[in-house]
């Protein structure tokens, strides 16, 4: 099982002393989400809460997941990162490209494309893009991010975007893994195609229906090779609780550390505290 800092809705100030504790507790990633803007009034429903209302407080910092990865990126030396769920449907291909593969080579490959289709019109509305095509443009936009992060002349032809003969570069020196979020069937089947799948907050018994659904999918189309699981586990508290999950299937889980030992409102020195406690009561029974 390997550990990851969700940054959700963290102050950007903390970012910083945040990451360089995690490269040097030994956690595997930090996870960065995404939204372009927060809107004030919104008729579409959240879906991840039973009422659809918004987990975050008006106000919430959303920083631009790319920018500030390369920032972070800079300051650390082993950590990896990836974006929880960034709405490539709502930009360019091209653009999602440029950023990812150039953060690719400023961090010597520590990054991975975590993407989704996203879920407020209104802010695809914001940015004149089409809500209704967000599927099928998520599934063409990976293909055409794949093909420009090769080396060298590419071109591409598809339903909604093409490009002539052309070069990107500098050109990641590994393939950047494409993680896929979505709790649906279509969501668990567009994640079967790529290198792993994002999940939610769930209990271990929900995760394992996930990995179900997950492998199920991977086996109708030949799937093989490593594939990550990412969960946010909400009754795993010991290390015996992460063993369980790992041998359910969950490879990664995000998690806030510090909501263990002093709350989801901890200062940053709680949430500092609150990752070491971590480390030395999971990450290093875990590694023996």
């Amino acid at each position: 099982m390997r550990f990851t800092i969700s940054t959700a809705w963290l102050p950007h100030e903390e970012l910083v002393p945040i990451a360089r504790a995690a490269d040097e507790l030994g956690y595997h990633a930090l996870a960065l989400p995404d939204h372009v803007v927060d809107l004030e009034t919104i008729a579409t429903p959240y879906p991840y809460t039973p009422d659809g209302s918004r987990r975050w407080e008006p106000g919430a910092e959303w920083p631009d997941p790319w920018v500030t990865i390369a920032h972070l990126a800079a300051v650390t030396t082993r950590l990896r990162f990836f974006t929880s769920i960034y709405v490539a449907a709502m930009r360019s291909p091209f653009q999602v490209a440029k950023s990812v593969g150039t953060a690719a080579v400023l961090s010597d490959n520590r990054v991975a494309l975590g993407v989704g289709i996203g879920w407020c019109r209104e802010e695809f509305d914001l940015l004149e893009q089409d809500f209704g095509t967000r599927g099928r443009r998520t599934d063409e936009a990976l293909a055409l991010i794949k093909r420009l992060w090769e080396p060298g002349m590419v071109d591409f032809e598809g339903e909604f975007w093409a490009a002539p003969p052309l070069t990107m570069e500098p050109s990641p020196t590994e393939p950047v893994p494409i993680y896929v979020g979505g709790l649906s069937e279509v969501g668990f089947a567009r994640a079967a195609r790529h290198d792993g799948w994002v999940g939610d907050l769930c209990t271990i018994e929900r995760g394992a229906e996930w990995v179900a659904s997950l492998q199920e999918h991977r086996t109708a189309i030949g799937a093989t090779g490593d594939f990550s699981i990412f969960v946010a586990l909400t009754d795993a508290i010991t290390p015996d609780d992460f063993r369980r999950a790992t041998d359910l299937g969950m490879t990664d889980t995000m998690t806030a550390p510090w909501a263990y030992y002093s709350g989801l409102d901890a200062t940053l020195q709680q949430k500092l505290d609150g990752m070491a406690r971590f480390a030395d009561d999971v990450l290093r029974p875990l590694e023996t």
